[in-house]
């Protein structure tokens, strides 16, 4: 059973990845359509699906009572997108990962965030209070950046509703996949964890993060080769805030949790730290280089390797 467990939980977390890719591609479709900027289309629109994974995964394990998967999920995933995604765009980019002024300007803000689940999380426990701080701190974020850019603008034009509707109807389709897919990649993960013995939270932070986190490595690996930097950036931070703050404030308010204090040091901590040199690396000379990029490789596998040795499995 653990070999049929692993196989059923590996095929559906390839047919969430999947539903995700044809999510970003149609919703991508519909924001051209109604001539979004670029840069709300990454920070919102595709940020908000690409989320969409390690989301309903979180949602649903806590519906069933297990959030610390989701927990894990969440900050495992945005860890892999800070270092591991970073690091993998910007080694395959032709000259590092190109950084504009407006993505710096908030780099104060999302480090920021970034301590909210490591300040909240201290003592071991999230209540429900919790979780309505994240939230709100996730929504306030979403806010100020909207305001603060000149290019949230949109224009409707008067071309066919046909490619439009079409879209939609693409999108619904793929979002049903996207939701049954997580349900039972949540399902065969616990199964898995039950009969290896080991930790829910280890399946999220590693299988199940790194899993995640391929629909942005796979959309940002195609925008740096169309020399739109712009939107891999967008998209990966904008993943990285909302994993953060909304939906990991969704987990604690659905189902208020409490865990071994130390999985917050570590996670909560090597989160927060994979940001800073991030921001670091972007501020050194506006982009992320293949030297850089390596290094932030290199973190993701310390991390993972440190994970594994708290969790008593070396």
């Amino acid at each position: 059973m653990i070999i049929l467990n692993l196989i059923l939980a590996v095929v559906f977390l390839l047919i969430l990845i999947k539903s995700t890719d044809y999510s970003i591609k149609f919703s991508s479709r519909i924001a051209k359509y109604l001539h979004f900027s670029e840069f709300i289309v990454s920070f919102f629109i595709i940020a908000i699906i690409s989320v969409l994974p390690e989301a309903m995964i979180s949602i649903i394990s806590a519906l069933q009572g297990e959030p610390e998967l989701g927990f894990g999920t969440l900050l495992g995933s945005n860890i892999a997108d800070l270092t591991l995604v970073f690091g993998i765009v910007a080694i395959f980019s032709s000259g590092g990962i190109k950084v504009k002024s407006k993505i710096l300007r908030n780099n104060f803000f999302y480090l920021i965030l970034l301590l909210f689940p490591l300040i909240l999380g201290v003592d071991g426990n999230f209540s429900r209070l919790d979780g309505l701080i994240l939230i709100l701190a996730g929504i306030l974020f979403f806010i100020k950046l909207y305001i603060e850019s000149t290019k949230f603008r949109k224009k409707f034009n008067h071309t066919s509703k046909k490619p439009f509707i079409k879209s939609l109807f693409a999108l619904l389709i793929s979002l049903i996949f996207l939701l049954t897919s997580a349900y039972f990649t949540v399902r065969y993960a616990n199964n898995l964890a039950l009969e290896i013995n080991i930790p829910t939270l280890l399946i999220g932070i590693t299988i199940l993060a790194f899993g995640t986190c391929l629909p942005e490595l796979i959309f940002s690996l195609k925008a740096v080769k169309n020399n739109r930097d712009e939107l891999a950036l967008g998209d990966i931070l904008g993943t990285v805030i909302t994993d953060a703050t909304i939906i990991l404030g969704l987990v604690a308010l659905i189902s208020p949790f409490t865990y071994n204090p130390q999985n917050i040091y570590v996670t909560g901590g090597a989160m927060f730290l994979a940001g800073l040199f991030a921001i670091i690396f972007m501020k050194s000379d506006k982009s992320i280089n293949k030297i850089e990029g390596l290094l932030l490789i290199l973190f993701y596998i310390l991390f993972v390797f440190l994970q594994f040795f708290i969790n008593g499995r070396f």
